[in-house]
């Protein structure tokens, strides 16, 4: 397992891309401070009457290229050096598929599990209520992330333009479609995956029709990448949950209407497995799309997909690179595969300040064209610079933001 946390990884690459970029100890102080920091208290009422607090969390790490922008997570596990990490992961993100935006994070140390549907929508306005100065459509723009969807996002909305005294679709996205969503939202983060996917194959000079994928992750990211992937002709031979893996459904289609009337992956002619075990399948490609640190130094020899594209945040640690390089597995990193989401909230952003709002064929356009770009200036920098996938997205987030602190300059 890994000895970093996930602060510690996300400034490690930093380091290296700062290095390889030949950027100065100046450059390197800037770019490795976050620009906010906030932590609150959230009380919530429960159901029963008694009051609990909650620590949440808004990080703003960037706002030189733009507005922040990130998701809003409710984990038990989530703390602020998750939360710094993330946020600035985002900024990368951001900066590599050229919007104008800086990277935020955010979110409430619970797990929603636990929480009636009354009592999710009392955390979530109040959550708004106490990061309500910070954010806004023009300074941070929160968006769904593990374990909040479109609901919060119309909580936060509303929250946040009943304080302003008129409606604000632009201060979130990930709404729903009546109240300034965009279409393609919901699965743009596993549509960029699955564009990734076939991109990667075609480097490797894998054909796409037919090319096998294990896919561990059945939510948000997963279950929509997984869709994509077969309607371009992949095969989807696994995929998991956090119960574990099944293996041998005749379409993914047939799994999720499983799924949704039983709670389980247990469909008909299925057979169980480990999410370690799904790790090791021999298939040409694995997305990891559920946590972080899927991938480490004990799971990563056992590895045979020929390439590895990277859905959730974070889900290889440095142990778990290093082996993967050593294997000659290509990897996608997550500031690029998982790239979708964000784009898609920024076609939604743009939707929302216009009022004027694209069908489902543009957004998909656009989507397409993004990723295509960034995909191939990834591709072009990690071929020119002899460096790995990972470390040439983060050369190109790193040195943009970098480049935008430089001209902007210093004030006073």
């Amino acid at each position: 397992m890994t000895t970093e946390s996930a602060l510690d990884t996300a400034l490690s690459q930093l380091r290296t891309a700062v290095t390889k970029l030949g950027l100065s100890e100046n450059e390197w102080q800037t770019l490795s401070t976050p620009r906010r920091v906030l932590e609150v208290a959230v009380p919530l009422r429960r159901d029963n009457g008694n009051v609990e607090m909650y620590k949440g969390f808004r990080v703003q790490y960037s706002t030189t290229r733009g507005p922040s922008k990130g998701g809003v997570r409710f984990h038990p596990d989530i703390n602020m050096e998750e939360t710094i990490a993330l946020a600035m992961l985002m900024t990368w993100k951001c900066a590599l598929t050229n919007l104008p935006y800086g990277g935020a994070k955010g979110g409430i140390a619970v797990d929603p599990a636990t929480l009636s549907l009354v009592e999710n929508e009392r955390l979530t306005r109040r959550y708004t209520s106490e990061i309500l100065p910070i954010i806004g459509p023009d300074r941070d723009i929160p968006a769904p992330d593990v374990g909040t969807d479109e609901k919060n996002m119309a909580w936060m909305m509303d929250t946040y333009s009943v304080n302003a005294g008129f409606s604000v679709p632009g201060v979130v996205t990930g709404k729903p479609i009546v109240l300034g969503g965009s279409l393609g939202r919901t699965s743009a983060t596993g549509d960029g995956v699955a564009i990734s996917t076939r991109e990667a194959l075609l480097a490797r000079n894998i054909n796409p029709l037919g090319a096998t994928v294990a896919i561990q992750g059945f939510g948000k990211v997963g279950y929509w990448a997984a869709v994509a992937l077969e309607n371009m002709g992949l095969k989807i031979v696994a995929v998991s949950d956090v119960h574990g893996g099944v293996t041998g459904f005749a379409s993914i289609k047939e799994l999720w209407d499983h799924f949704l009337t039983h709670n389980n992956l247990d469909a008909p002619g299925t057979e169980r497995m480990t999410n370690e075990e799904l790790l090791h399948l021999d298939v040409d490609v694995l997305i990891p799309a559920a946590l972080a640190d899927a991938i480490t130094g004990h799971s990563a020899p056992g590895i045979r997909a020929k390439v590895v594209v990277e859905g959730a945040n974070a889900p290889t640690t440095p142990e778990g690179d290093a082996v993967l390089n050593d294997k000659g597995v290509l990897v996608v990193p997550d500031i690029l595969a998982n790239s979708g989401g964000v784009i898609v909230s920024y076609f939604e952003w743009v939707q929302d300040k216009q009022n004027y709002f694209w069908d489902a064929d543009e957004v998909k356009v656009n989507l397409n064209q993004i990723m295509m770009r960034a995909f191939r200036e990834v591709e072009e920098t990690a071929t020119s610079r002899k460096v790995t996938w990972r470390e040439a997205a983060h050369m190109l987030g790193v040195g943009r933001v970098a480049e935008a602190h430089r001209l902007r300059g210093l004030y006073p």
